[in-house]
């Protein structure tokens, strides 16, 4: 058996997220309806509480119940966690019980939580204000709801470059996440952890994308060479994957295991199977994010001058900034910054920040090539363009309230 605090080891990261998805919201509700996330019909997936108690029923409850019963079963199995700002809010209403599973999860002392953006937003590329504002803010929320602090940062859609890595450093986080993208990392290998160009005392955990998306995407695929896949072949890949390294980082979101990944595919017990293969072995164990930051040294320095992301194939913020109606929907929300934040009203504060959620510019994509059949998947708009439509129409009414702000003085709001 290997040295026990440098066992090889899984590292094992899960990001909780649902939007507020924007209702129909015509041009005939600005200036009247103020209730931009209340679908007006339970049944279409435009309704939040609809989605929620749904994703509940599918994937947290069934997923935090076998992760509770795995820390209990294993000593050496643990996990990382993210939870945006908006997936606590709407389960803290919705689905309570949620909220309190994970909190079971964090206080076993095996699950870490990772910093991130409150609003699941790109405002590390548009305000740099506003950004650490949001961070701040989740770090907050975490504190308050689980009593934790954070020590690592992830971007949102795990959105990367050095600039980023920089302003984590002199943040004080220890560590930072990014997709192991092949063209950046050349010859090299993702199992081990690096250090961010330029940077003093962070380090870099990058995702094994090949075997994250094994199961994130192609666990059900029976077009897949290797459907159906079992827990000990997927085992013999990640220990073959790093005969001489020390870790498998596998990143992808909480809802793969019941909503991206159904039930009856078998994922969940696939998955209490794979946890027991690999702790079978006395030379393997699963690390948090910090874990494995703290046992292992980075091995080299990595530089990604240029933005890097975990979607789609190109890997870069085209999901979210590759058309004219996403740049423009950006655009005339950061535009409003000053406006809205000089108000002080924290209701119009609210409703401005929730429009910076990327899930809403990532309804508009138009990328109808290899990724085309994910982005409609996802989707509660009939097109790209309702998305764009209903988004602009908020942001019309934003500014109508910003003038009536300014009119009355903020006496009503």
């Amino acid at each position: 058996m290997t040295s026990d605090s440098k066992r090889r080891g899984i590292v094992l990261y899960l990001h909780v997220h649902q939007p507020l998805r924007i209702r129909q919201y015509s041009i005939f509700d600005t200036a009247t309806q103020h209730d931009y996330y209340s679908e007006h019909s339970y049944d279409n997936d435009r309704n939040n509480e609809k989605v929620m108690r749904k994703v509940a029923d599918k994937s947290y409850r069934p997923m935090i119940a076998l992760l509770e019963k795995l820390l209990h079963q294993h000593a050496d199995f643990h996990l990382s966690l993210s939870i945006t700002g908006t997936f606590i809010e709407q389960a803290q209403q919705w689905v309570p019980d949620v909220i309190e599973g994970f909190k079971r999860l964090v206080d076993t002392g095996k699950v870490e939580i990772v910093a991130e953006t409150y609003y699941h937003s790109l405002a590390f590329f548009y305000s740099r204000s506003e950004f650490e504002s949001q961070v701040r803010a989740h770090q907050s929320k975490i504190k308050e709801v689980f009593g934790v602090d954070t020590q690592v940062f992830r971007n949102t859609e795990l959105a990367y470059n050095d600039e980023l890595a920089a302003w984590a450093d002199k943040a004080g986080f220890k560590g930072i996440l990014a997709e192991g993208w092949d063209p950046i990392l050349e010859w090299r290998s993702p199992n081990h952890v690096y250090q961010p160009k330029g940077t003093e005392n962070i380090a870099l955990l990058l995702k094994n994308y090949h075997l994250s998306d094994d199961l994130a995407f192609r666990f059900s695929d029976k077009d897949w060479s290797q459907w159906p896949l079992n827990a000990d072949t997927y085992s013999e890949w990640a220990n073959a994957s790093i005969a001489d390294q020390p870790l498998v980082n596998l990143f992808m979101d909480f809802e793969t295991f019941g909503e991206h990944q159904w039930a009856d595919t078998g994922i969940f017990d696939f998955f209490d199977s794979f946890v027991g293969k690999w702790l079978s072995n006395p030379d393997n164990t699963f690390y948090t994010v910090s874990g494995a930051i703290d046992t292992f040294e980075p091995v080299g320095e990595i530089s990604m001058p240029n933005t890097v992301t975990w979607a789609d194939t190109e890997r870069d913020l085209t999901a979210w900034l590759g058309n004219s109606m996403q740049q423009e929907a950006l655009r005339h929300v950061y535009s409003l910054e000053d406006d809205v934040l000089r108000t002080g009203d924290l209701e119009l504060i609210s409703d401005w920040r929730k429009l910076q959620t990327s899930d809403h510019v990532y309804y508009m994509c138009t990328k109808w090539f290899s990724d085309g059949d994910v982005h409609a998947y996802f989707s509660p708009y009939e097109s790209p363009y309702d998305a764009f439509l209903y988004f602009i129409n908020v942001v019309r009414d934003i500014r109508w309230r910003l003038h009536e702000h300014h009119r009355t003085g903020g006496l009503n709001g």
